[in-house]
C-alpha cells in the first residue's frame, strides 16, 4: 500500500493554527511536537487556518475524527467574565506590558475553536486541549478563567504555596510541582514515575491565566500549589477504546522532552497524546459502521419485503388455478401486485429481445456492405 492510500484510510485530528508577524507577515503556524506525536500513534493532522471567515466553512473540514486545540493568545474575556475581574486600568496596562504576546486577542481564533469545542461536544467527538485549549473548553462549558494568575492567585497565597506559572528567562526548561489527583486518566500514565504516596510530579508552564470556575460536566486531575486546576477530564465521556476522550491539561507535555530527543521528563508525557488518537481511531470505526449499516440494512429488509409480497401474489394466483380459476375472496388486490410484477418483467423481456434484434440486423447490414458494397443498401 503506497503512503497515498494510506492516507486516504487514517482518521484526520483537525487542530487551528497560530497566528504571527515574520517580516513582517502574517504566518500561520502550529507546534511540531504536537504534529509529531498526532502522526506517530496513527493519525492525519490537519491544519485549520486561522483565516477571516473560516469559522463559517468548517463543514468543509468534514469527516472530523478528533479536534485538538493547543497553544494561543488569551481568550476574550466578554466570553465568560464581562466585568474583567475588577481589575483598575492600571493593572490592565500592567498585565498587557508583561504578557504582551498572550493579551492580543484574537476573536476569530476564539469563534473558531470554540465552534470547533462545541462541535466535540455535542457529536462525542474526541477532544484533546492543551494550555489555551484546555482553557477554551472550560469556556465552551460555561467554566470561567482567571485572567491573571499573579493578580487574583498569587497575592492571597502564602510564600510557600505562590507558584510561577511563566518563565520567560527559563522558558522551556521551567518547571513546578503538580499533585495528581487519584483515580483519574492522569494517575493511571504517570503511575510508574510517582513517588511513594506523594502523588506529585513536576510539569511546564507558559500561562498567565488558568481555569477559576470549572465547568460543572468535568473533574480535577491535577492541581498547583496554589490550587490552581492543572488538568481536568469528563468522566462520562473517558473510554478511548470506546471512541471518548474530553480533556483538558494546563501543562504541555508534548515539550517535557529533552532536546533533540525523543526522551521525555517522565514515559507519561506521551500517553495523552497515545490515548487520545487511540479514542480518535476507535471514533473513526464508529463513524465508519454507523454511516454504512443502517442504510445496507434498510435496503435489504425493502427488497425481502416486496420479496414476499410478490410470492405471495404469485401463490394465491396458483391456488385460484389449481382449485379451478374460482375467486379468492379479498385477495383480489394482492393479485394485482403479481400482474404488475409481470407487466413490467414482460416489457423488460419484450424490449431486451428487440434490442438483440436490432443488433443483429446491424450486425448483418454491416457484413453485407462489407461483402458487396455500400450501393447495394
Amino acid at each position: 500500500m503506497g503512503s497515498s492510500d494510506l492516507s486516504m484510510i487514517l482518521p484526520r485530528v483537525l487542530i487551528v493554527s497560530r497566528r504571527t508577524v515574520r517580516k513582517n507577515k502574517f504566518v500561520d503556524f502550529v507546534g511540531e511536537y504536537h504534529l509529531d506525536l498526532i502522526v506517530s500513534y496513527g493519525a492525519v493532522p490537519v491544519i485549520v487556518p486561522r483565516v477571516t471567515g473560516v469559522h463559517m466553512l468548517l463543514e468543509s473540514f468534514e469527516p472530523i475524527h478528533g479536534v485538538l486545540l493547543c497553544e494561543g493568545e488569551d481568550i476574550d474575556p466578554s466570553l465568560y467574565d464581562a466585568e474583567l475581574s475588577g481589575f483598575a486600568p492600571e493593572e490592565l496596562e500592567e498585565i498587557r506590558a508583561l504578557h504582551a504576546s498572550d493579551t492580543a486577542i484574537d476573536k476569530e481564533k476564539d469563534t473558531i475553536e470554540l465552534r470547533l469545542a462545541k462541535l466535540c461536544l455535542e457529536r462525542n467527538i474526541p477532544y484533546l486541549g492543551i494550555c489555551r485549549g484546555s482553557q477554551v473548553l472550560n469556556v465552551a462549558c460555561g467554566g470561567t478563567l482567571y485572567q491573571d494568575i499573579e493578580k487574583e492567585i498569587s497575592k492571597n497565597c502564602s510564600l510557600g504555596q505562590r507558584v510561577v506559572h511563566m518563565n520567560y528567562e527559563n522558558y522551556d526548561g521551567h518547571r513546578h510541582l503538580v499533585k495528581v489527583v487519584e483515580g483519574t486518566p492522569l494517575h493511571q500514565w504517570f503511575r510508574d514515575s510517582l513517588e511513594g504516596n506523594k502523588m506529585e510530579i513536576m510539569v511546564n508552564s507558559y500561562h498567565h491565566q488558568g481555569v477559576k470556575k470549572l465547568a460543572q460536566r468535568f473533574v480535577p486531575m491535577a492541581f498547583a500549589s496554589d490550587g490552581l486546576i492543572e488538568g481536568f477530564y469528563d468522566p462520562d465521556a473517558y473510554n478511548p477504546q470506546e471512541g471518548k476522550f474530553i480533556m483538558g491539561l494546563q501543562f504541555h507535555p508534548e515539550r517535557m522532552r529533552n532536546q533533540d530527543s525523543d526522551n521525555f521528563d517522565y514515559p507519561g508525557c506521551k500517553s495523552a497524546y497515545q490515548e487520545f488518537v487511540k479514542a480518535v481511531i476507535a471514533y473513526e470505526k464508529k463513524l465508519s459502521c454507523s454511516a454504512s449499516i443502517p442504510k445496507s440494512v434498510k435496503l435489504d429488509q425493502e427488497i425481502e419485503k416486496k420479496r414476499k409480497v410478490i410470492v405471495r401474489s404469485f401463490s394465491i394466483a396458483r391456488n385460484m388455478y389449481s382449485s379451478g380459476g374460482g375467486k379468492v375472496s379479498g385477495q383480489e388486490s394482492e393479485l394485482q401486485v403479481g400482474a404488475e410484477f409481470l407487466e413490467v418483467s414482460w416489457k423488460f423481456i419484450s424490449n431486451y429481445n428487440n434490442s438483440i434484434l436490432m443488433q443483429l440486423d446491424n450486425c448483418c447490414k454491416m457484413k453485407a456492405v462489407k461483402t458487396f458494397g455500400a450501393s447495394r443498401f
